[in-house]
């Protein structure tokens, strides 16, 4: 079993980027969606890559950007992948001249063969749970039974993963991927997420239980 990559997406600070490059994520996600409580702004995410090492790949989440603000930021931010978690066509999210992926969530009628062959230009599918008014980051998860084993895309696997579970979901959907957020931040004194703000040995368990079971096969 090929061992999964690891995406710690959602980075606010430089100090949590270096703490993901250091215990071993393959990539990093910067959030351009005002909304969200992880949203970085295009000089910010431009500091964060410039402190990364080398070797660790950025990608840009956006969702249903306009055209000129998703340019802005290529401008700025030295990305290597894009990412799209809203209703964009295959056209649009080829039209950049960048790799990229798209996420689904995962509604009761999706079908993702469908998408593979929609967004066959994809790098790959981005799944990830449904909750109406939330493009991302609901920390639900989602039944991993939907995902087929035939797919012609690579999976990156998100959704309610944590230290806890993404094991388990390794095994049961061995994806190319996975794609962690919440499940890494801190929490409150009322045990809430932070919002943005990451555990530095909440992403060294994650990375370890992931790596640990790649490796064992099982």
């Amino acid at each position: 079993m090929t061992v999964p990559r690891v995406k710690i997406c959602g980075i606010t600070r430089i100090e949590d980027a270096l703490a993901a490059a250091k215990a071993g994520a393959d990539a990093i996600g910067l959030v351009f969606y005002g909304p969200s409580p992880r949203a970085v702004t295009a000089a910010r995410a431009a500091q964060i890559c410039a402190s990364l090492p080398p070797f660790v790949t950025t990608v840009a989440l956006f969702v249903d950007a306009p055209r000129d603000q998703i340019n802005r930021v290529l401008a700025t931010v030295p990305v290597d992948v894009l990412q799209f978690h809203g209703n964009e066509d295959p056209q649009h999210c080829d039209s950049f001249g960048r790799p990229w992926i798209k996420a689904v969530r995962m509604k009761d009628d999706v079908d993702l063969h469908e998408y593979a062959q929609a967004y066959r230009n994809a790098s790959g599918l981005l799944v990830d749970s449904y909750v109406p008014g939330l493009p991302g980051g609901t920390g639900e998860v989602f039944n991993w039974g939907r995902v087929p084993k035939d797919l012609p895309l690579p999976v990156v696997l998100a959704g309610g993963l944590h230290p806890e579970n993404v094991a388990a979901a390794v095994t049961q959907v061995r994806p190319w991927a996975v794609d962690v957020s919440g499940g890494v931040e801190q929490k409150n004194v009322q045990g809430r997420r932070s919002g943005g703000i990451k555990d530095a040995a909440a992403i060294r368990a994650f990375i370890n239980s992931v790596k640990t079971r790649g490796v064992a096969g099982v």
